[in-house]
C-alpha cells in the first residue's frame, strides 16, 4: 500500500492505541486497580504512534536481518522517550515520569528493561503488525480511508490541543504554588490565607484523570499540591460566604 498520509495517519492511531492498551495493562497490574493512562482524554498514546511510524519507516529496508531491527528499534523508540521526557518537562515546567530508581537508567528517562521490550516491540511491528495493519487498511476503500483518516485527525487535534491546555494550567498552577511555598510569609497562616485569597481565581482544582495517569507529577510536588488542595478548600469556603451574604441581602 502507497505511504499517503491517511494511510499513515491510520497507522500511527492504529499502534497508539495498541500502545494505550498496553499501558493498561501494565499500570493497572502494578497498582492493582484499573489505571486510565496517557497524556489525551482518548484511548491512545501518541508515542507508541510515532515510534511506530519510525520503525516502519527507518527500519522495514533491514527486514532480513532481525538482529539489526532489534538493535536500531530500540535505540530509536529509547531516543524518542528520552526526547519526549525532556520535551515534556520543559514545556511543562515538571517530570511526567522518572525511573531513578530503576537499574541502569538514563537521567531518569529511559531505562534498560524498557529499552529492551522496545526492541521486542519492534520486532513484533517489523514482522507481525505490518502485515496484520496492511491487511486491514486493503480491506477499506481509498475515498473511505481518506474520509476516516481526515475526521479522526480532527477529533485527535481537539484532543491534543485540550490535553495540552490542561496540561499548561496544571504547570501554572504548580508554579504559583512554588511561589507560595517558597515565600517566608505563607508559614504564617494568616498571610497564607491573604496570598491564596488573592491568587485563588489563577490556581483552579487540578485535573484528576492526568494525575492518575502520571501519578509522578503528583508525588514528586506533595506540598505544592497540598497548597492546592488549602486553595480549593478555600475557595468552597469563600464561596459558601459569599451564597450566605447573597441570601441576606435578598
Amino acid at each position: 500500500m502507497k505511504m499517503t498520509f491517511p494511510y499513515l495517519f491510520l497507522v500511527f492511531l492504529f499502534y497508539s492505541v495498541i500502545g494505550y492498551i498496553c499501558e493498561i495493562i501494565c499500570s493497572s497490574i502494578k497498582q492493582k486497580k484499573l489505571v486510565n493512562r496517557g497524556f489525551l482524554c482518548g484511548p491512545y498514546c501518541p508515542i507508541y504512534g510515532v515510534g511506530s511510524l519510525f520503525i516502519l519507516l527507518l527500519l522495514l529496508r533491514f527486514k532480513e536481518d532481525p538482529v539489526i531491527v532489534y538493535i536500531l528499534g530500540a535505540i530509536i523508540t529509547s531516543a524518542l522517550e528520552y526526547v519526549t521526557s525532556f520535551i515534556l518537562e520543559k514545556v511543562f515546567h515538571n517530570k511526567w515520569w522518572d525511573y531513578s530508581n530503576e537499574k541502569f537508567n538514563l537521567h531518569g528517562r529511559v531505562f534498560l528493561f524498557n529499552t529492551l521490550l522496545f526492541g521486542l516491540g519492534s520486532l513484533i511491528i517489523i514482522y507481525i503488525g505490518n502485515d496484520i495493519v496492511n491487511a486491514l487498511l486493503n480491506l477499506i476503500p481509498v475515498h473511505i480511508m481518506n474520509i476516516l483518516a481526515y475526521s479522526l485527525l480532527v477529533l485527535f487535534l481537539l484532543d491534543f490541543i485540550y490535553s495540552c491546555f490542561v496540561a499548561y494550567n496544571l504547570r501554572n498552577r504548580l508554579i504559583i504554588c512554588e511561589e507560595l511555598k517558597n515565600e517566608k510569609l505563607a508559614k504564617i497562616p494568616g498571610m497564607l490565607e491573604k496570598a491564596i485569597k488573592q491568587r485563588v481565581g489563577k490556581a483552579k482544582t487540578f485535573p484528576k484523570r492526568l494525575l492518575e495517569a502520571f501519578p509522578y507529577l503528583m508525588n514528586s510536588n506533595k506540598e505544592e499540591f497540598t497548597i492546592m488542595k488549602k486553595i480549593r478548600d478555600k475557595r468552597k469556603e469563600l464561596t459558601k460566604k459569599y451564597k450566605k451574604k447573597t441570601k441576606k441581602k435578598a
